[in-house]
């Protein structure tokens, strides 16, 4: 017997826990490959009631050492989604330095190369990337913190907006810029030279994929499809 369509009104609505690359927190039914969390969002009764808590900003993944978690539990921290690591980059978040602690080490390698302290050769901790994205990402008004930069300078996975084209986010992605949406990335425009254009992606988190960090990215990145 075939089962009745529910109504619209007795349908589960989604959470409010996915991150788009402006940081925002949305509510929709895909849940991403990425999981990450800025510390206690969200009520007892679920529903988000500030952007962030902590300045420790994570990307995590789905599954780690067989735990189990209910998502949104009263006073526990806020299970956040992301479509890809480079979207929850172009958010703010960086590597978790547990459940992915490997890349969590590539990332500190490819920051102190694109940071050296002088006279100091150790990686940076944890601490200090926190501050200095948090400075990056967050603008006084607690906006999103963003900047002007060269589309020709900047390198595959970053994320950015172009003025002409409006407020949508695209990722670079070699000679095409990706649109973003909830679901995978969409068509490609081709990179224009000389252009400049709004860069979401903290400019720390650019300098480490510069000097040699390679975000993951979803699948529908691969093949671009040119407008």
């Amino acid at each position: 017997m075939k089962q009745r369509e529910p109504d619209k009104a007795t349908r589960k609505m989604p959470r409010q826990n996915r991150v788009t690359p402006f940081g925002e927190i949305i509510a929709i039914p895909e849940r991403g490959t990425f999981m990450g969390n800025r510390g206690v969002l969200h009520d007892d009764e679920g529903h988000i009631k500030r952007s962030w808590q902590l300045k420790r900003w994570i990307v995590c993944v789905l599954e780690f050492r067989g735990r189990k978690r209910k998502v949104m539990t009263p006073g526990h921290y806020t299970e956040l989604f992301f479509l890809d690591e480079a979207t929850a980059f172009a958010a703010g978040h960086r590597p978790c330095a547990e459940c992915r602690h490997a890349r969590f080490m590539d990332y500190c390698a490819a920051w102190r190369t694109a940071k050296p302290r002088k006279g100091k050769s150790q990686r940076p901790n944890a601490i200090a990337i926190d501050d200095q994205l948090h400075a990056e990402r967050v603008a006084s008004d607690r906006s999103k913190h963003s900047f002007l930069a060269a589309l020709d300078e900047l390198p595959d996975t970053v994320f950015v907006t172009v003025p002409a084209w409006g407020e949508q986010a695209y990722m670079v992605w070699g000679d095409h810029l990706l649109e973003w949406s909830p679901g995978g990335y969409g068509d490609g425009r081709p990179r224009q030279k000389g252009e400049e254009v709004r860069v979401l992606t903290p400019k720390s988190t650019v300098a480490a994929i510069l000097a040699g960090y390679v975000p993951e990215v979803h699948s529908s990145a691969k093949p671009v499809r040119t407008l």
